[in-house]
């Protein structure tokens, strides 16, 4: 209640005290949820919500930006040279390009940049393979190797996989198959 009265007049009280202190701030918040979904589930304040929404910006997945893959994975490998001083490290293999493209990211830009941090500290040539990542062939993740074959029918592919893994474990029950793959039963059922 506090942080709606604050988010709507600009004003807070200390702790203790009795003097209205004006704030001039922005507030920036972040989630990785939907929150019109869990406004509709009641799993989120609606009029926290409408307090925050004024704008709203929506980055997708790093697995759904396949151009901006490359971009930060030289950046981070930049920085990373520099700062523990690899300045032998020219780059990827090809191999390690066309891993870094395949993978699917679950853990977004930090696993990405955590895995070029690793890279680069254990490098010793000029450049980064894929084992170095971690990472295996594209073919290790399931995804066939195919010009023809998009993001979207590789991402759609892995889905059904999921969904149907997760309903045989539990042997049909839409409730428990959808707490097991994280999300709400409304959208498992879109998914089918």
């Amino acid at each position: 209640v506090k942080l709606l009265r604050f988010l709507q007049d600009g004003v807070i009280e200390r702790v203790g005290g009795r003097e209205r202190i004006p704030l001039n701030v922005r507030v920036i918040a972040a989630t990785n949820k939907n929150l019109v979904q869990a406004v509709a589930t009641d799993q989120f304040r609606e009029d926290l919500y409408y307090r925050l929404a004024v704008i709203s910006i929506v980055v997708p997945p790093l697995r759904e930006r396949q151009d901006d893959i490359l971009l930060l994975a030289n950046s981070f490998l930049r920085k990373y040279s520099v700062e523990y001083k690899k300045a032998l490290i020219k780059g990827f293999s090809p191999q390690a390009e066309e891993v870094l493209q395949s993978y699917s990211w679950p853990g977004n830009v930090r696993d990405l940049e955590n895995r070029l941090k690793r890279a680069t500290v254990m490098s010793d040539g000029p450049y980064i393979t894929p084992e170095e990542l971690e990472l295996k062939a594209p073919r290790a993740y399931g995804l066939p190797k195919s010009e023809g074959l998009g993001l979207k029918q590789a991402k759609e592919t892995l889905e059904r996989e999921l969904v149907q893994r997760a309903l045989s474990e539990t042997k049909g029950n839409i409730s428990r198959a959808a707490k097991l793959l994280g999300i709400s039963r409304p959208t498992l059922y879109e998914l089918l």
